[in-house]
């Protein structure tokens, strides 16, 4: 049984009233394209923006909780001893009111060292590296309020035009990888699967 020509004659009628569609098609690709690489300029150029604001809240912060812990060092100064050794001794002490103001103490010198550490972290870190060292000390209450109070703004650095390309190729690839190449392999099957369904059942001599 010869069936190749008949498939020939199927596909060819079809390319045939299908070929407008197919350049609108094309166009709608390359205008969406477009659309994705500047959407993705835009929400990637804001991260660096996003992330210097918080910073800034950041150290914010940090500045708060530095004063706090040096009153609380004056107080230990005063009975002869580190601010450490104070609020160990706080804690041990049978009175709730000392064993609480223990607890306040060592919750200020840890809150001073993370802050401390994640200050250090953002500003070492490489325009690459930043996202992650962001994730990786990121303050849920400070980046809240960061969020909350967030004014975008036309990126002018290099790491912004950095991000802004990033965002191109990510919602790209995105868009290739994860939507478009799917459906297009599905359209494939579904057009090899309905030419099988239509070629004509031709019986030998």
């Amino acid at each position: 049984m010869r069936l190749a020509p008949a498939r020939a004659v199927v596909e060819s009628a079809r390319v045939g009233w299908t070929k407008p569609f197919q350049m609108i098609g094309r166009t709608g690709e390359t205008l969406l394209d477009r659309v994705l690489c500047v959407a993705g300029a835009v929400v990637f150029s804001q991260a660096p923006e996003f992330m210097q604001q918080y910073f800034q809240r950041l150290g914010g912060h940090l500045d708060e909780a530095t004063r706090q812990l040096r009153q609380f060092e004056h107080v230990a100064e005063q009975a002869g001893e580190s601010v450490s050794a104070f609020a160990t001794r706080a804690q041990a002490s049978a009175d709730t009111v000392m064993a609480r103001m223990g607890d306040i103490v060592a919750g200020a010198i840890t809150r001073v060292d993370d802050l401390s550490a994640a200050v250090a972290a953002l500003r070492n870190a490489t325009p690459w590296s930043r996202p992650f060292v962001f994730l990786e000390h990121v303050d849920v209450e400070i980046a809240r309020a960061t969020w909350g109070a967030f004014k975008p703004a036309v990126p002018t650095t290099f790491e912004g035009a950095l991000y802004a390309a990033a965002g191109m190729i990510v919602f790209l690839a995105l868009y290739h990888g994860a939507i478009r190449a799917p459906i297009a392999a599905a359209t494939r099957r579904a057009r090899a699967r309905r030419a099988d369904g239509e070629l004509p059942r031709v019986r030998p001599a």
